[in-house]
């Protein structure tokens, strides 16, 4: 498939998977229609608060930046990614009231979308889950994890596995730190 065509079908995924999150949110939004922020007041939604605000990541060299907030009246939690060398990535994240679920999406300028399809989140760990494709075409289960370790940092672990969840690589580890704690 040539370059145009993957990376509107990319962009079209996006928008679809976007769109999905957005209904997901704002199903519960008529049951709360005198609430100016429907998501403000369901706990399981606010459970990844902890992400919020602007991080660091890096050896004090080469850092990326990494700045998490809210939208879609505090029912959506959107990250924007870059690591200064022009690599840049966005991830969103909402709960559905609807089916009691943790939903997601990452994607960047590269031209790489993953969808995570369920998720557990506490105030402490969240823990998502979607599958992909390999280089040659394989199945791919993908595990993103992102830790509270303190107030000021966290940890975030992408993992993939080929064997359905038996065995994980680390694709991806950071050590996030608050900017200005």
């Amino acid at each position: 498939m040539n370059n145009k065509r993957y990376l509107a079908r990319t962009a079209g995924l996006f928008k679809f998977v976007w769109l999905i999150a957005i209904g997901f949110c704002l199903g519960g939004a008529a049951l709360a229609a005198n609430n100016e922020h429907p998501c403000a007041a369901i706990s399981e939604a606010r459970q990844l608060d902890y992400w919020l605000g602007e991080w660091t990541m890096g050896n004090g060299v080469d850092k990326s930046m990494s700045h998490v907030s809210l939208s879609l009246d505090k029912c959506v939690f959107v990250e924007h990614w870059e690591n200064g060398k022009g690599h840049l990535a966005e991830k969103v994240f909402a709960y559905s009231q609807e089916d009691k679920n943790w939903y997601g999406m990452f994607t960047d300028n590269e031209g790489r979308v993953h969808v995570f399809l369920n998720g557990k989140v506490s105030t402490e760990t969240a823990e998502f889950h979607g599958p992909s494709r390999g280089p040659k075409g394989e199945p791919v289960l993908n595990r993103l994890r992102v830790i509270r370790v303190s107030t000021d940092k966290l940890e975030e672990i992408w993992e993939k596995s080929t064997d359905n969840g038996s065995t994980w690589t680390t694709a991806y580890r950071a050590q996030y730190s608050r900017v200005n704690p």
